[in-house]
Formats: C-alpha cells, structure tokens, sequence
C-alpha cells in the first residue's frame, strides 16, 4: 500500500506543479496587459481561468477517489483483524514529517492552486465592471459556478461543515460526485418559480400535518368516540403517506406538476372532509378525511424536483430550503390553532376551533392549486440524467494518465466509490457496478449495509419519540394541568420553533468539534434520558417535569435527526439519490411508519384509561431508544 500512496503522491504533485505553471503563465500574460485589457480579452482570460478550475477539479476527484479507496481499505482491516488499526494507521501518520498522506488528506497545495483562481478571476471581474477609480476595491466576494463546484470539493474532502450544508443533508438529496456533465440540461430544466411552489407545498403539508394536533382530542370527544381516538385521527394521515409516497415518486418520473395538481385537489377534498364531520357527526367521515390528507403528500415529488431540475451550485440551498420549510410547517401548524377560537355557523355549516383548520387548510390549498396551474412550468425532461458516480473513478487528465489506488488480480479497477457498498463483500472487489437508478425495492434493501440499517432505525426511533411526545400532548397536559387549546397550542408552537437554532448551532459549531458519530451516540443518549424523565412516578406529574422532559426528548430527537441524516447521506448507496425507490423515500418510509405505530399505541393504549396513557406509551420509547443505543455502539466503528 505504501508504493500505491506513492505513487497517488507523486502524480498528484506532478499535476499541481502543471497547474501552477499554467497559472503562472496566465498570471505573467495578465499583468502584461493590466494597462490595456479590453472586455473582450478579460473574457478571454476568465474562460481560461475557468478551464484550470475544471481542471482542478478533476485533480480533487481524483484525491477524493483514492482518500475514499485508502479508507475502504483501512475499514477491511479493521474487519478482518478485529483491532482497530485505522485510527493507529492516520495517527501514526498524519503528522509524521515525512508522511506522504497529508497530501492525500490536506491537500495544502491544492488549496494554494484554487486560491489563485479565485483571486485572479474575482481581479478579472473587477476589471471588467470599472476602469474609473484606483480606488476601487477589488471585490474577493465574487462567486463564479466553477468557485462554487472547488470550494465544495474542498469541503467535501476536509470534512468541513456549515449551517446550510448541514440543513440541506437533511433532505437526504444524495450527491452524484464532484461535477455533473449534464450540468447544461439542468439549468435549461430550472425555474424559480417552480422551485418555489415546490417549497411552498412542503411548508403547506407540514402545517396540515400538525395544525389539527391541539384540538384532535376534542374533536373526537364531540363525536363521541374516547379523547385517545386522536392517535387514529392524527396517524390516518402518515398511513396513507406510507403508500403515497411510493406512488407519487414513480410519478414524478414521468411529471412533476401533474403529481402536485392531484396533490392539490385531494388535500382540498380531505380537509372539506375533515371539516364536514362535525355537522355530519360522523367518525368516519373525519378520517377519511385525514387519510385524504395523507394521500396527498407529494414530499417526494418536492425531493425529486430539487435533485433533477435544480442546477447543482443551487442545489444545497434548495435542500436547506426545503427542511427550513417543513419545519417552519412545523412551527406554524400549532401556532394557527390558537387563531382559530371562533365558534359561529353560516347555514348548517359549523365553524369553530374544531372545524376551522380542516377549511383553513382547504382555502390555502384550492389558491395554491390556482397559482400552481398558472405559474408552474413543466421541465422540459423530466426523465433524469444517468448519475456521474463512478465515472470519476477513470480520470483522463491533460496527460492522459491516471494512478489508481484499488487494482484487482486481473487489472480491473476496484470500486472505490465512496458509496458503494461492497465493504461487506469478501470477494476480493467485482468489477465496476451499474450505475443505474434503483426502480426496485428489493434491489434498494439490498444497497443497504448494516450500519445503513441501523441509522434508518435509528431514525425510526427518533420519529416515534417525537411523534409520543406531540400527538399526546393534549390529552397529557389536558388530564395532568387542565391546559386549554391554547395553552397546548402555543407550547407545541414552542417546540417547532427550536429546530433551526438548534440546527445552527450543529451544523455551525458542534458538527466542527466532534466526529458525527459520537454526535449521534450522545444526542441518542439524551433522548433516551429524556424519555426517562417523562415517566411518572410515585411523586406528583408537575408542568416543569412535563415541559423540561418534552423539550429534552424533542431537542435531542432534532439534533439526532439532523446528525443521522448527515452521516446517511454519506454512507448511503450513491444509486439510491435517483429513481423511485431513492434515499429520500427509504428514510421518509422508516419516519412515517414510526408516526404510525406510535399513533397506534396512543390510541390502543387509551383503552386502560388516561391515568395510565403516559407511561404506557412511553415504555415502547423507552425501549427502542435502548436497543438503537446498543446497535449504533456494535455499527460505531462502521460509521465514518
């Protein structure tokens, strides 16, 4: 292996001394002319300026492809041998003054090649906007795409991580590689507009999940079913996500706005159903009304759109939309609540706390529905491009030479994606894998490594915490402290606010100083101690028990989130980012279906009564929590 590192060393030294000199060259013509550049000529350089760029960034997919192989092979050792040599392996290493892998893993002379490229092209473009004033102040702020495409290639290769790239993980839009060919066709793809109604129903959705949450148990009681009925009114809606969101992301294959027009008309139809039920007097009607609802969650066809028609230097900013939507939804849902304290009649038509949010939501999705038919434009493709991982494996650079780490027996190139999944394959490497989207969800469950499992799971964890804590809320706080609707309201609206500084502070700071897995171990831990605290016990159920319980359990179930989904959408197949059956839908699927068990077993629970509701629910949590704690400590070394 040392010869291979060698080998990596030298070649990757090689094209860097002919990058600087490429940029020296340029560099020497540039100050040559600084007394006469036209426009024309400014062009000329900057184009120049951005072939290098392209260039550079075919040098990082190579660096990145060979550090993904090293740490492929390091993890077999680790494996096979039971002992822990990787971290012996870097330690040793890393800061050795003779070591050959800071090059691989500090790229310190890359750095000092893209930073001329920035500087010189943010100069170019200075020149190019005054030739006034000696004054004027070159501007280092400028963005170009090529800019954007190496600083994320360097983030990606130092591990780096900020607010927005740490939000937009959270979608689980997996990356592709380094640079997309298809680039082009993306762009002519994009739409503002569209991107924007794509947010706007994500946020729409997600009110309509949890604006029903603090009057759901009066609801019910008016129609003379239990208080606990409410489980089965709010889980309706997740149960029928679960088939919807198979559906409507086979759909989106084919189109986009068609999926959202039908998304539209069926949430009308549910929240009238919804609202209807109270004049019907009718249990039934109320949740057919909800399973309406559920069936009309086009989160999928959102995700799909972001990936295939969102160009990529706009991509994360997209995705941290997206989650900054859902949980603004989040937020707002409760919130609504609160304004809706009337109580008046038009007709036989009933509006009060009850019915209102069913024809609130029914309003705000027949305008949505208006404005999408007149503003949305349809892709001109919608069939996505092929993905470009693997591709970078075979690097053809200006010499056309390439120096690749993993070589089998017989010459071929061992996968070193670093998604690809043949970590637990004993075969010694096959060759090279279709790229293709998984369209089956027999071949995506095959994708999945055991670690991969266990973060889905863990991810169904947090879910069903999550999930015990809002869903109960009313009927907790009802029994134990006589809250009203508003009371219940405005502490759930308190909740959702927390996501984001919560995320800003991970995503900023936390994600920074530890590794993301011992993140993920220790917000599980404080999940689970927030479970703990929520039991009741022989002392009185106090409010400041409840609220600091709930508000541990919720926290550390939205940083659990967020670090989960950070570390799965690395670990996680690459050809799982595309097709029907893709990464978004597998951990959208594991989070509903935890909604609905733990729905279910608010509502199977109420049949022992409310005295005994709190901690009956929380004994499943309790011990989910536990085992997904002991199966991220036996995957904790896989996690990278």
């Amino acid at each position: 292996m040392l010869e291979e590192i060698e080998k990596i060393v030298l070649f990757l030294l090689e094209q860097q001394g002919l990058l600087a000199m490429r940029l020296s060259s340029l560099g020497e013509e540039q100050d040559a002319l600084s007394q006469q550049l036209t426009e024309a000529k400014v062009a000329e350089l900057q184009e120049q300026y951005r072939a290098a760029g392209q260039d550079l960034l075919r040098l990082l997919a190579f660096v990145e492809i060979n550090a993904i192989g090293l740490r492929k092979i390091l993890k077999k050792f680790d494996k096979r041998f039971g002992y822990k040599f990787t971290d012996y392996y870097v330690k040793t290493r890393a800061n050795h003054p003779h070591s050959q892998l800071k090059q691989v893993f500090k790229q310190v002379g890359i750095v000092a090649v893209a930073g001329a490229i920035f500087r010189n092209l943010a100069e170019l473009e200075d020149h190019k906007e005054s030739y006034i004033s000696i004054y004027d102040q070159l501007d280092l702020s400028y963005q170009d795409p090529v800019i954007d495409s190496i600083k994320a290639a360097l983030n990606r290769l130092s591990n780096s991580t900020n607010f927005l790239q740490f939000l937009g993980k959270h979608a689980m839009l997996l990356e592709d590689g380094l640079s997309d060919p298809a680039e082009n066709n993306v762009d002519e793809r994009y739409n503002f507009m569209s991107l924007l109604l794509n947010l706007v129903n994500t946020f729409l959705y997600m009110v309509n999940t949890y604006i029903i949450v603090p009057t759901a148990d009066n609801y019910t009681m008016s129609l003379g079913a239990a208080a606990t009925v409410c489980g089965i009114v709010i889980g309706a809606m997740p149960v029928a996500q679960v088939f919807s969101s198979v559906y409507f992301s086979s759909w989106s294959n084919r189109s986009y706005m068609q999926p959202l027009v039908f998304s539209s008309i069926i949430l009308v139809v549910g929240n009238t159903l919804y609202a209807l039920a109270y004049d019907l007097k009718s249990i039934t009607v109320l949740l057919v009304g909800r399973l309406f609802c559920g069936l009309g969650s086009a989160r999928a066809v959102n995700r799909r759109y972001i990936t295939d028609c969102v160009p990529l230097r706009l991509r994360m900013q997209a995705s941290a939309g997206f989650v900054s939507a859902s949980a603004l939804g989040m937020a707002c849902g409760p919130a609504l609540a609160c304004v809706f304290q009337r109580n008046f009649k038009i007709s036989f038509i009933t509006f009060n706390e009850d019915t209102l949010p069913g024809w609130a939501m029914a309003l705000a999705w027949l305008i949505f529905l208006v404005w999408l038919c007149i503003c949305f434009k349809e892709p001109s493709s919608v069939i996505p491009s092929e993905a470009y991982t693997g591709k970078t494996a075979i690097l053809i650079l200006e010499n056309g030479c390439t120096q690749p780490l993993l070589l089998s027996k017989d010459g071929k190139q061992e996968c070193a994606d670093q998604e690809c999944d043949d970590d637990d394959n004993d075969d010694g490497g096959q060759s090279k894998r279709s790229r293709k989207p998984v369209n089956s969800i027999m071949l995506a469950y095959k994708l999945l490594t055991p670690s991969v499992k266990v973060q889905l799971f863990v991810y169904f964890m947090l879910k069903y915490a999550m999930e015990i804590v809002l869903a109960e809320s009313s009927i907790i706080t009802g029994y134990y402290f006589v809250w009203s609707t508003t009371n219940v309201a405005v502490f759930l609206a308190c909740l959702g606010l927390t996501v984001l500084p919560v995320n800003i502070i991970v995503g900023n700071y936390l994600s920074n100083l530890f590794e993301e897995r011992q993140l993920l171990l220790a917000s599980e831990i404080m999940l689970c101690i927030g479970v703990i605290m929520s039991f009741h016990t022989l002392i009185p159920y106090s409010v400041p028990q409840y609220v600091c319980s709930a508000l541990i359990t919720f926290v550390s179930a939205e940083i659990l989130e967020g670090v989960n989904l950070s570390l799965l959408s690395r670990v996680m197949s690459s050809r799982l980012s595309r097709g029907t059956f893709n990464g978004g839908l597998l951990s959208t699927e594991a989070g509903t279906i935890a909604r609905v068990i733990a729905d279910g077993t608010i509502t199977l629970s109420g049949y022992l009564g409310e005295s005994k509701l709190l901690n009956v629910t929380l004994l499943p949590s309790l011990f989910i929590c536990v085992y997904a704690i002991i199966a991220t400590c036996f995957t904790y070394n896989s996690l990278y």
